[in-house]
C-alpha cells in the first residue's frame, strides 16, 4: 500500500513524532510505501517554544509547498493527515480528495476543534467553527488518542472511529533502579507551550518542600518561577529524555479542567510508567484513564490532593515501587508500540480497502 503522510511537523513536533514518525519503520519494515510531507518546519517550532512572532512570509510558502504536494495526492492508495490539511483554512482540500476518489484517514491526540470553535474571535467561530467536524465526517477512518475525541467524532457524523492511544517502545524505556541515598525528585516533561500547567503544583510543592527534602525537575519547559520549590530546568532532547526521567522518582501532569485539556492523550504518564515510575496527575480527560488510581499512582483534583500524594510517596519508597511496576505492566499491555504498531497497520490497510469498496465501518472506538 503506497501511503501519503501529511504531518503538522516535522520530528521535532512531539504529536507529528509520537502518532506518525514513530510507526514508520515497523510499516516500512512490513511492506508499506510511506512519503512525508510536513507542513511546517522545526524553524516554525523553535520560534514558538521561545516565544517569538511567526514568520508569515514562510508560513505561506509551506503551504503552497503542500498544495504542490497534494497534485500527486491520486499517486497513492491513501493520505494518512494528522489533524487537518490546512489549520485556519475551510475544509476544502479535504473535501476535494474525498470527492475525488482519495481516501483520507485523520489522526488526532488533541482537541483541535476547539481552536476554532472555542476561539477568541468571532470570525474564527463562525467561518471555521465546524471545520473538524466536517474533517472527520468525509475521512474514511478517524484515529483517537482518548474518548473524548472519539465522542466528538462520532457526533459530527465519522464513518468510522478507532481508539489508538500514544505509545512509547519497550525497547527504549526501561525502569532502572534509583540509588536509596538519591535525593528524592518529583520530574515533568513537556514544552514551554504547556509550562503553564506547573502553576497548579507550585503551592502543593512548596507546601511538601517544608516538610521533606524535595527536589523538582523540569525537562522542556523553558525558564519557569516556581517559588519555594528546588528547580532543575533541563533543555529537551530526544537522546536523552529517557535518562533524565530514569534518574527521578515520581512523575506529574497537572492539567486544568477545560475542553481543550480533555483532549489532551497523556503521552507524559504513558513515559513516567514506561521507565516505572508512580505518577500524579489531575483527574482530567485520558489521565483519568491511564492512571489506576491507588495502583499506577494517584489523581489529585486539589492542591490538598496533590500535596498528600506528594508527601505519601515520598514516605514509601515501597508504595512508590509497587506502583512503578503496576504502571509498566500496564505500558506493557496497552500503551507501547509493540502492541500498537500492529494495530495500525491493520487500520491503515482496512481503511484503504473499504474506501476502494464502499463499505466503510461504522463500529464504536476499542
Amino acid at each position: 500500500m503506497k501511503i501519503l503522510l501529511l504531518t503538522k511537523y516535522s520530528e521535532l513536533g512531539a504529536s507529528s513524532r509520537l502518532r506518525n514518525y514513530q510507526y514508520l519503520p515497523w510499516l516500512r519494515a512490513n511492506g508499506f510505501e510511506i512519503e512525508v510531507a510536513p507542513l511546517l518546519d522545526d524553524a516554525y517550532l523553535r520560534r514558538r517554544y521561545t516565544h517569538q512572532p511567526a514568520n508569515r512570509a514562510r508560513i505561506v510558502l509551506q503551504y503552497l509547498r503542500r498544495l504542490w504536494q497534494l497534485q500527486a495526492a491520486c499517486r497513492f492508495d491513501l493520505l494518512w493527515i494528522e489533524k487537518e490539511i490546512f489549520p485556519y483554512l475551510p475544509p476544502w482540500a479535504e473535501a476535494l480528495m474525498a470527492h475525488g476518489g482519495v481516501p483520507y484517514v485523520v489522526d488526532y491526540d488533541d482537541a483541535v476543534f476547539h481552536d476554532y470553535d472555542l476561539n477568541r474571535r468571532r470570525i474564527v467561530r463562525l467561518l471555521l467553527g465546524n471545520k473538524i467536524d466536517q474533517v472527520m465526517r468525509s475521512a474514511a477512518l478517524v484515529v483517537v488518542g482518548n474518548q473524548y475525541l472519539a465522542e466528538r467524532a462520532h457526533h459530527a457524523g465519522a464513518k468510522w472511529v478507532e481508539y489508538l492511544p500514544t505509545s512509547i517502545p519497550l525497547t527504549r524505556y526501561s525502569p532502572v533502579k534509583r540509588k536509596p541515598d538519591a535525593p528524592f525528585t518529583v520530574v515533568w516533561i513537556g514544552t514551554p507551550v504547556t509550562a503553564k500547567f506547573l502553576r497548579i503544583i507550585q503551592r502543593p510543592l512548596a507546601e511538601a518542600s517544608l516538610r521533606c527534602r524535595l527536589d523538582l525537575k523540569l525537562i522542556g519547559s523553558g525558564p519557569v518561577e516556581m517559588p519555594g520549590v528546588r528547580t532543575e530546568v533541563q533543555p529537551w532532547s530526544e537522546e536523552k529524555e529517557v535518562a533524565e526521567l530514569q534518574s527521578s522518582d515520581i512523575g506529574v501532569m497537572p492539567l486544568f479542567d477545560t475542553p481543550f485539556d480533555r483532549g489532551k492523550c497523556g503521552y507524559k504518564l504513558i513515559q513516567y510508567m514506561g521507565c516505572g515510575k508512580a505518577v500524579v496527575a489531575s483527574p482530567v480527560g485520558a489521565n483519568q484513564t491511564i492512571v489506576d488510581h491507588g495502583s499506577t499512582g494517584f489523581l489529585a483534583a486539589s492542591e490538598k490532593d496533590w500535596a498528600h500524594s506528594i508527601l505519601r510517596l515520598h514516605d514509601d519508597s515501597r508504595l512508590r515501587a509497587r506502583m512503578g511496576a503496576a504502571g509498566r505492566e500496564r505500558v506493557e499491555r496497552e500503551y507501547c508500540t509493540e502492541v500498537n504498531a500492529p494495530k495500525l497497520a491493520e487500520l491503515l490497510l482496512h481503511a484503504g480497502r473499504s474506501a476502494e469498496t464502499g463499505h466503510l465501518r461504522t463500529r464504536p472506538p476499542r
